[in-house]
């Protein structure tokens, strides 16, 4: 027997299940031709879904990750998620005033 009690975190499975959800849709949008970084961050600012392709099922998948947790200003992550190692609360804030299609 093990004299450690386990530990469970809801926290670590919705952050590990949100960067499964994020690289597929990474992954469709760079596959149809698309900037997915500008398409992603589109997205977030405008939560508009047709920034995401349907390719793939990218659009469904995504619509199930709130936007706060996508940007982290959520409570589920302690930091902004990051896709591909871009930091997508940063590109949020230097984008505010540009186009992305």
């Amino acid at each position: 027997m093990y004299d450690k009690t386990m530990t469970f975190s809801v926290n670590d499975e919705k952050e590990i299940e949100m960067k499964k959800t994020l690289t597929a849709v990474y992954d469709a949008l760079v596959q149809k031709g698309y900037n997915p970084v500008n398409q992603i961050v589109g997205y977030i600012l405008s939560e508009d879904p047709t920034y995401i392709t349907t390719y793939g099922n990218a659009r469904s998948l995504i619509r199930h990750i709130d936007r706060d947790e996508l940007t982290g200003t959520g409570k589920i992550l302690p930091e902004p998620l990051s896709v591909k190692h871009i930091s997508l609360s940063r590109l949020v804030q230097e984008s505010d005033n540009r186009s992305f299609r």
